[in-house]
């Protein structure tokens, strides 16, 4: 889009995985060859381990009794799906591999490697990194707050393109609401052939909905004041569609 890159505080990959995970209701399983879709099936706890409830049944919960323990055998993968309908809805992928073990009728998942894949390429995430890292505090609220303010506010989010850079606005046929974490907003600009993606830094984190409210506010008086567009932090994510 022309921007010259300006960086600020962004989740690191190891939060941003933990994110993508907490705020996931789906994963797909790759075991023995064959492929399965989860809705709902799975647990977080606070050390990001996974537990995988499955039927009595399940093929997949004879496999990882038959398994030798520890060997790697399985890989868990989450999608990291925009709210608001927008070009390229996958924001990010997770890959967990490692291998099940039965626990009380249920799987727990070990982790042997953590790949998380955001638009920019793949990142390895270190196992003892991803354990010690928390989710977004936004992250299990930013579909209801994004699709709020795309439906419910499209002025907001007209009003805050007074704070892109004029030329990141050239040919652009449509602005949405792309994702939001504590430290700011991602605006999608959409053109006829292209999108890129837009930052709006927060002057300070956000802990919870309550901060991030004043944050927003924020942002709408600084947008609401500006009379010609200004520099700002974007992503690297301008590319076709």
């Amino acid at each position: 889009m022309g921007d010259s890159d300006s960086w600020t505080a962004v989740p690191g990959a190891a939060e941003r995985a933990r994110s993508v995970l907490a705020a996931s209701w789906s994963c797909a399983v790759t075991a023995d060859g064959g492929r399965e879709e989860f809705v709902g099936a799975h647990t977080v706890d606070e050390d990001g381990g996974v537990t995988l409830h499955v039927p009595e049944d399940s093929a997949l919960l004879t496999a990882a009794i038959c398994a030798p323990r520890g060997e790697p055998s399985a890989v868990l993968e989450f999608a990291d799906v925009a709210p608001v309908p927008v070009r390229n809805r996958i924001r990010a992928r997770l890959w967990l591999a490692g291998w099940f073990t039965p626990e009380d009728g249920h799987l727990a998942f070990h982790p042997t490697r953590v790949v998380l894949k955001p638009p920019t390429g793949a990142v390895v995430v270190a196992l003892d990194e991803f354990a010690a890292a928390a989710p977004d505090p936004l992250a299990t609220a930013e579909a209801q707050l994004l699709t709020h303010l795309a439906d419910a506010h499209p002025d907001a989010v007209e009003r805050l393109t007074r704070l892109v850079r004029r030329d990141s606005l050239h040919g652009v046929v449509r602005v949405q609401p792309l994702a939001v974490d504590r430290h700011g907003l991602t605006l999608r600009i959409e053109r006829a052939g292209a999108h890129g993606d837009v930052r709006l830094p927060f002057h300070a984190p956000a802990d919870d909905v309550g901060q991030l409210t004043e944050r927003m506010h924020v942002l709408l008086t600084q947008a609401s004041a500006a009379s010609c567009p200004r520099t700002l932090q974007r992503q690297r994510t301008d590319g076709d569609g």
